[in-house]
């Protein structure tokens, strides 16, 4: 088990460094607590490489990826859309903010989840789950993934500490969009021109609709007093 622990370790944690998973983890650290990113991220991790050693292991195959892939990125576009709307409370949603608050936890974790599922590290856990010791497998590669996001989280908790907040929003928003577009890349490479056609018009309806919204809400933030706006001034984000 030992053997197999250090083995999923190391060839997961060396195959995270770089990947689009570690980009996301250091995206998140900027917008919210670094304990949240990072528990939000083990869980996804958990599960994602217990369904790659059931599947690696105990059926000996894999799940198709595509359709993962395209969930994913839409996603990606949802939560680049929610960054630039930003979470601002009033002083007195207490109770709202801890709502809010456990919705960043299922965000972060429903889209490392969904980012995973068909990623290499998971074609990987998959493999190495086959003739080895599945246990060991699922601790050292779980173990192994995290310990790389947590070093993405580190920097993006550091630079969060020396950029605007308005620059880290835009950033963070960016950095989304361009997630979900090379999700949705991988998703539709080689796919039928029906999944393709309605792929995409799935994604220009939901920027469509986001945009709307996010103008719906500037002009109802240009119409309230001054002296309102400035008891928004908590946000969930720090």
């Amino acid at each position: 088990m030992i053997a197999a622990l250090l083995l999923s370790f190391g060839v997961i944690f060396v195959a995270e460094l770089g990947d689009k998973s570690q980009l996301m983890a250091m995206t998140y650290a900027l917008r919210y607590r670094w304990w949240v990113v990072l528990t939000a991220i083990t869980v996804a991790t958990a599960a994602v490489h217990a369904v790659s050693v059931f599947f690696g292991h105990f059926l000996g195959m894999s799940i198709p990826s595509d359709l993962m892939s395209i969930l994913a990125g839409l996603a990606m576009l949802v939560f680049g859309l929610w960054t630039i709307r930003g979470d601002h409370l009033d002083d007195d949603e207490t109770t709202r903010a801890d709502r809010v608050g456990k919705s960043v936890f299922l965000a972060v974790m429903s889209s490392f989840f969904l980012a995973e599922l068909g990623d290499k590290t998971m074609l990987a856990t998959i493999t190495l789950a086959t003739d080895g010791d599945w246990l060991g497998i699922w601790i050292g590669s779980t173990i192994g993934m995290v310990a790389a996001d947590a070093l993405a989280i580190a920097v993006g908790a550091l630079l969060g500490r020396h950029l605007p907040e308005r620059i880290i929003a835009r950033g963070a928003a960016a950095l989304f969009f361009g997630f979900g577009a090379w999700l949705l890349w991988e998703g539709l490479v080689g796919a039928a021109p029906v999944t393709v056609i309605s792929t995409l018009t799935a994604a220009v309806v939901l920027l469509g609709v986001g945009a709307a919204y996010l103008r719906h809400l500037r002009r109802t933030a240009a119409m309230t007093p001054p002296t309102d706006r400035d008891e928004e001034t908590r946000t969930i984000a720090r």
